[in-house]
C-alpha cells in the first residue's frame, strides 16, 4: 500500500497506469459494436455502427499519446459518449420500454438506466473487494482521484469491464427478456427503482454469469467471468510490487 499512496502522488506513474486502464475500456467498448455488426447486420444501421467503431480506433492512439491525466480524462470522455450515442441500438427487443437517450444515474430516469446503475453498483462492490483481497487500497485510485467514502482504484479498475462485463450482461437481459417494464417504477422525483422480485432476478442470473467459463486474454488460462476482477487486482498488485514491467489490462476478444 506504501507502494501504491507514492504511486498516487506521482502523476507520470498515475498517468502510465491510467492510460493501460483506459486503453482496456475502449479497447472492449470497441469490441461491443464490432460484435453487433457481426452478430445482427441486418437489423442495424452498419455504417453508423462503423463510424463509431472508426472513432475509437482513432482515439486508442490518442490515448498513447497522453502526458497527463486530465488529457486522459478528456479522451477517456468523448469516447464514452461516442460508444454511449449508440447503445439504443443494441437493445434488439422491448424497445418501447427500454430505450437509451443519455447516460443518467443519480437517479436513473429510465428503465434501462435502472438496471445499468444497478449492475455498475455490484461491478464496483467486486472490484473493491478484490483489491482488498491483494492487499490495496481500493479508495486510493490513479485516475479517478481521493474523494471521501469514493473507492476510486475499484472505479479506475472497472472501468475497462464496465462494457463486456456489466453492459453485455444488462444488453442480454433485456434480449432476452429475462427482465420486463412491470419490475420497474417511477417515483414523485422521476427516478426510476426496481421492485424486489426484479431485483432478485437481476441478482441471480448476475451469480450465473460469474460462472461463465471465458479463457483470460492475458494469461491465456480458463476463469470464471467472476475470477476476472480478482485477476486483474493482482495484476495490478505485482505491478505495483516491481514484478511486471506493466499494468497488462483486460482486453476481451
Amino acid at each position: 500500500r506504501r507502494a501504491q499512496y507514492r504511486i498516487a502522488d506521482d502523476e507520470n506513474k498515475c498517468t502510465d497506469i491510467a492510460k493501460n486502464m483506459i486503453t482496456g475500456k475502449i479497447f472492449n467498448s470497441r469490441w461491443i459494436i464490432e460484435r453487433a455488426i457481426r452478430d445482427h447486420s441486418l437489423r442495424l444501421d452498419v455504417d453508423k455502427l462503423k463510424r463509431k467503431s472508426a472513432f475509437l480506433y482513432d482515439a486508442l492512439s490518442r490515448v498513447k499519446q497522453c502526458t497527463d491525466t486530465q488529457q486522459l480524462r478528456g479522451i477517456e470522455g468523448e469516447a464514452s459518449s461516442v460508444y454511449f450515442s449508440v447503445f439504443d441500438d443494441l437493445i434488439l427487443q422491448q424497445k418501447e420500454d427500454f430505450y437509451f437517450k443519455t447516460r443518467n444515474k443519480r437517479p436513473p430516469l429510465d428503465n434501462l438506466n435502472a438496471l445499468l446503475s444497478f449492475t455498475y453498483t455490484l461491478l464496483a462492490n467486486e472490484c473493491a473487494s478484490a483489491l482488498q483481497a491483494v492487499g490495496l487500497d481500493p479508495y486510493v485510485g490513479f485516475l479517478h482521484k481521493d474523494r471521501p467514502g469514493r473507492i476510486s482504484l475499484a472505479l479506475d479498475l472497472m472501468e475497462e469491464l464496465r462494457s463486456v462485463f456489466a453492459d453485455r450482461f444488462v444488453i442480454s437481459l433485456v434480449n432476452k427478456r429475462i427482465v420486463n417494464p412491470k419490475g420497474f417504477t417511477v417515483k414523485e422525483n422521476g427516478a426510476v427503482i426496481m421492485n424486489d422480485e426484479t431485483r432478485k432476478t437481476v441478482l441471480s442470473n448476475w451469480q450465473a454469469k460469474k460462472k461463465e467459463i471465458i479463457k483470460h486474454p492475458f494469461l491465456q488460462e480458463k476463469i470464471e467471468w467472476g475470477i476476472v476482477p480478482h485477476v486483474q487486482a493482482l495484476l495490478l498488485a505485482r505491478f505495483i510490487r516491481g514484478d511486471i514491467d506493466q499494468y497488462p489490462p483486460f482486453l476481451w476478444k
